[in-house]
């Protein structure tokens, strides 16, 4: 009897010293509490009376230009870091955060469901036929779908450009941003026709504390990550004009502009905005 209780009596130590050994274990240093912590700059108070003048104008933000990596890497979750794309997709599905369906327009109507989701990103369960082994008769297996964050390459980000007359300044602050897969057609074999896609459409302000505590890759220093929030808030980003508001139903660049004239027209409007706050001054 005393050697079946020592034997439980030791059992149990084992299990409870193995639960602390596991608990104690740390891919690191130290327990990082700052970035998981941080709360978001807010926005400064801005009345109406003090805007004399804004412009609207949508930005194509691409993946592929290398000072933009940090948002579309990793394509899986390392760690504590996670791509842009599987950010937005975590705050839709874990934080309750309202996506808007970028089929209908870009003016945050119309939320998008997870079922809208799964649609975009074509992750539907497929029906295959597999060759069985020891028959070679086929047979139909379910292919589990799954959303494919890598084919987001670029972002449509929408954004209002305005002078404050009370500070004197030219600010900028984004109002939305909508992912853009970029997919090949299962016919299209050789892949030289890629077609895009508006994935959804996200109110910026409402995703900031999700932004402000999810951090990017640093590639000078681990020990100082940036967050999502900072890239945008500091404007750590690449891109180029894609739209501006116009008489036309704010037609597209393209659609009247292609090839260089179309990146010259682009430069245009971004100047034209920068020397409207230059020709306020007087040297």
């Amino acid at each position: 009897m005393k050697t079946v209780l020592f034997t439980l009596v030791i059992t149990a130590m084992l299990i409870n010293f193995n639960k602390v050994v596991a608990q104690d274990v740390l891919d690191g240093i130290y327990v990082k509490e700052h970035v998981p912590a941080r709360k978001f700059v807010p926005y400064y108070h801005l009345r109406e009376a003090d805007v004399m003048w804004s412009k609207k104008i949508w930005r194509m933000l691409d993946l592929r230009e290398k000072i933009n990596h940090p948002l579309y890497f990793p394509k899986k979750n390392v760690d504590d870091r996670m791509s842009l794309i599987n950010l937005l997709i975590y705050g839709m599905e874990k934080a309750n955060m309202i996506v808007y369906d970028a089929s209908v327009d870009d003016e945050f109507k119309v939320p998008l469901t997870h079922e809208g989701l799964i649609e975009v990103f074509n992750a539907k369960d497929k029906t295959i036929m597999v060759p069985d082994v020891n028959t070679g008769e086929l047979t139909e297996q379910i292919q589990k779908g799954e959303i494919d964050g890598a084919e987001v390459m670029k972002y449509l980000m929408k954004e209002v450009w305005f002078f404050d007359k009370q500070k004197g300044r030219l600010d900028v602050r984004i109002v939305g941003m909508c992912p853009i897969r970029i997919y090949y057609k299962d016919g299209d074999l050789e892949k030289t026709d890629p077609t895009p896609v508006k994935v959804f459409w996200v109110y910026f302000p409402a995703a900031r504390p999700i932004f402000a505590n999810h951090e990017v890759f640093n590639v000078n220093n681990d020990a100082e990550r940036r967050t999502f929030d900072d890239i945008f808030f500091k404007r750590l980003f690449n891109s180029y004009i894609f739209q501006e508001t116009n008489v036309y139903d704010n037609r597209l660049i393209s659609e009247y502009m292609t090839g260089l004239d179309a990146i010259l027209e682009s430069e245009k409007i971004k100047n034209k905005i920068f020397e409207l706050e230059h020709d306020l001054w007087e040297y």
